[in-house]
């Protein structure tokens, strides 16, 4: 059985994941805490050593990612029930991390939680996630983002990556490293972690760093790094063009 705990600086909200929790997961979670600002999170984990915590991000006295960091018992998982917050949407993005948005919708309350109450054993790389997403959150210039494929989990600085291939639900991030790392995400759910002012989208199935181009060759495409070429759609020739050169 599962301990959990709701993290939350607003009682309505906590009363409904509650509610939720125990209508539907009474048989896996046996056990739901609460608290009501990063100091009294920190002190219901380290007293409860919980498997799952739901948290917002805004807790008043403090972020969610001030919490997760200075915590020092870290073996759970994590659910981020927010307000529509693009800035920190895109930082739990970043970390691969599991959100929940608000007003909370039952269907992705149960398909968030089902995918913890089901799994075998906790995400192992929390404290790595947690910060590539606290970095992100807190404006650190050279971002990292998280990739996960089937058999690990990556950290990759953006400035590492050259560019991105997609087929079909999959996309393929070519790097400096000469590494080809392949998560299964479309490449419209890829655009949604890249930092938009260095990445563009040059083509239906590819995403460029600009910062990795050397030139816009008469064959209509971009070289880059190690001479490789890029293509870019007519459509968005004057876009990437303008975005990159200007």
């Amino acid at each position: 059985m599962i301990k959990a705990i709701i993290i939350d600086d607003e009682a309505s909200i906590r009363a409904d994941i509650r509610e939720r929790i125990t209508t539907h997961f009474k048989n896996e979670i046996n056990s739901i805490q609460e608290a009501d600002s990063v100091a009294s999170g920190i002190k219901a984990i380290e007293a409860c050593k919980p498997q799952l915590v739901l948290l917002d991000v805004d807790l008043g006295d403090g972020t969610s990612f001030d919490l997760l960091q200075k915590v020092t018992y870290k073996d759970f998982d994590v659910i981020f029930v927010t307000g529509y917050d693009t800035h920190a949407i895109k930082a739990i993005k970043v970390g691969a991390l599991d959100y929940i948005l608000k007003p909370v919708d039952h269907d992705e309350f149960i398909a968030a939680l089902q995918k913890v109450t089901t799994k075998e054993k906790k995400e192992s790389n929390l404290e790595k996630l947690v910060e590539i997403s606290s970095e992100y959150f807190n404006g650190v210039k050279n971002k990292r983002v998280v990739l996960k494929t089937s058999d690990n989990v990556y950290a990759i600085y953006e400035d590492d990556i050259i560019y991105c291939r997609s087929d079909g639900n999959y996309t393929t991030f070519y790097t400096q490293q000469l590494e080809k790392i392949m998560i299964s995400k479309s490449i419209k759910k890829v655009g949604e972690i890249l930092s938009e002012d260095t990445f563009i989208r040059c083509h239906q199935s590819y995403i460029v760093n600009k910062k990795h181009v050397l030139k816009y060759n008469k064959q209509g495409v971009l070289v880059v790094h190690l001479d490789i070429k890029v293509p870019v759609s007519s459509r968005r020739k004057e876009y990437v063009l303008k975005r990159i050169f200007d």
